[in-house]
């Protein structure tokens, strides 16, 4: 076993005053191996985001705690990179300038002259060759994600937070788009953590699912997915992706059903 990059142990999480709090997220165990592509399946409201956040230093765990590559995460760690449901490019700059964005901010503009070249490279790796001077404003929603993708990976991120980064997408553009990401995955492989909803989805891209019940949300099981890579559309079809995918719904209806108390924190199916 590859040594653990991120350490999730224990992680709840309250928002509001004691008397009037939520508990969004409880007991939440999980860990990602340098090359670990780990999906978090479950209903809207159960705390995946929430978790995710927590992970990127973006909202401190009220239990428990996070490790990135050993240390305790308190801020937002260098070693990751975020993308999130809406690509969030600012329209006056194009989309090399916004893929360049993270370097700016890091390194100035020396730093993003010597990176230009490494954000046309992205762009023509996910099919925008020929747009990098385009605005925002002139692209599609699916070409304005795979900015955002460029983006997250200019800085050379060793782990990637990726929350439900298509869901905003239409039908065949996400299956556009979850084969692009298993593709530029396939290549370059990272640690990645990925929030869904969507079954099909997550079963596709993903080593192992963690499925997590209604709020507060918890760990009801972890399927392995043990399906060759590469991966095409045309895998969905077929038997064994069928019977993970089932497996991820049972887990949906059992923690859908159980009392808190009942479940066991990561049970691997």
């Amino acid at each position: 076993m590859s040594p653990s990059v991120v350490e999730v142990r224990g992680v709840g999480k309250r928002f509001g005053r004691r008397d009037e709090s939520v508990e969004a997220i409880r007991s939440v165990d999980l860990s990602l191996a340098p090359t670990d592509f780990v999906a978090l399946v479950g209903p809207s409201g159960c705390g995946k985001s929430t978790l995710l956040n927590i992970v990127g230093g973006l909202l401190p765990p009220s239990r428990g705690g996070v490790e990135v590559k050993g240390r305790a995460v308190k801020g937002p760690p260098p070693e990751v990179g975020m993308m999130f449901q809406n690509p969030v490019l600012l329209d006056w700059r194009t989309a090399r300038d916004n893929v360049l964005l993270p370097i700016e901010i890091r390194g100035g503009r020396r730093a993003v002259e010597a990176a230009r070249r490494h954000a046309d490279e992205l762009l023509e790796l996910v099919g925008l060759a020929g747009f990098e001077a385009r605005y925002p404003g002139e692209l599609s929603g699916g070409m304005q994600q795979r900015v955002a993708m460029c983006r997250m990976l200019i800085a050379d991120p060793e782990v990637l937070l990726l929350d439900e980064p298509f869901g905003a997408l239409d039908e065949l553009t996400r299956e556009h788009m979850n084969v692009e990401l298993a593709r530029i995955f396939s290549a370059a492989p990272k640690a990645a953590l990925f929030v869904t909803h969507n079954i099909q989805e997550a079963v596709f891209l993903s080593d192992r699912v963690y499925v997590i019940t209604p709020r507060p949300g918890r760990v009801a099981g972890v399927v392995e997915v043990d399906l060759p890579r590469p991966r095409s559309l045309d895998l969905v079809t077929t038997e064994p992706f069928q019977r993970l995918a089932r497996e991820v719904r049972r887990l949906l209806d059992v923690g859908a059903e159980s009392d808190p108390s009942d479940l066991p924190s990561g049970k691997t199916v």
